[in-house]
């Protein structure tokens, strides 16, 4: 049994790759709804934080509906 160890390692960077980046989406997703907490104690207006938010959040669910699509096909 020999083991590709590039093809492994290719596999592992892209793996750590897309997973930092989608915590990190979902991280800003968390900080654009908490700004909508504080602008809403405030008495402001926080549309831009709370609709930046749900675009990281759509972005987030679309990479794992996409995940879970390359795992089925």
């Amino acid at each position: 049994m020999k083991i590709d160890w590039a093809a492994l390692g290719s596999v592992f960077g892209v793996s750590l790759v897309v997973t930092v980046a989608l915590v990190g989406l979902f991280t800003l997703g968390i900080v654009g709804l908490s700004k909508k907490e504080s602008a809403t104690r405030a008495g402001g207006s926080a549309t831009l934080a709370v609709s930046g938010a749900y675009l990281c959040f759509a972005l987030c669910t679309a990479a794992v509906a996409y995940g879970i699509f390359l795992i089925v096909a």
